[in-house]
């Protein structure tokens, strides 16, 4: 029995010492052609922002314009309607009058 004891805590210590253990190898420098790169690709970036800020001014200019001209025609319509109640009374009271008319026709 002490033999397997001394032989799961020598095996105990072989695990751990290998856990713990760091791979010394240096991570290779950068290539001195990334900063250029880096510094293409920000101007890039940037002049992409700046068309999608353009582009989006120009889309909520285009949406007010459109919604000038969606109030331009709902007050036109409104109007009409208005109109066109006018002209509904003027002939209900044409129309009474000519039903007024006929029932005094009748009359006689």
């Amino acid at each position: 029995m002490n033999k397997s004891i001394v032989l799961a805590s020598l095996v105990a210590a072989l695990s751990l010492a290998a856990c713990g253990k760091k791979d010394d190898t240096a991570a290779p420098a950068p290539a001195p052609a990334a900063a250029p790169m880096a510094d293409a690709a920000a101007s890039a970036a940037s002049d992409a922002a700046s068309a999608a800020t353009d582009a989006a001014s120009a889309a909520v200019d285009a949406a007010a314009s459109a919604a000038t001209g969606a109030a331009t025609a709902a007050s036109d319509a409104m109007g009409a309607a208005k109109d066109a109640m006018g002209a509904a009374k003027d002939a209900m009271g044409a129309a009474k009058d000519a039903a007024g008319k006929a029932a005094d026709a009748m009359k006689k």
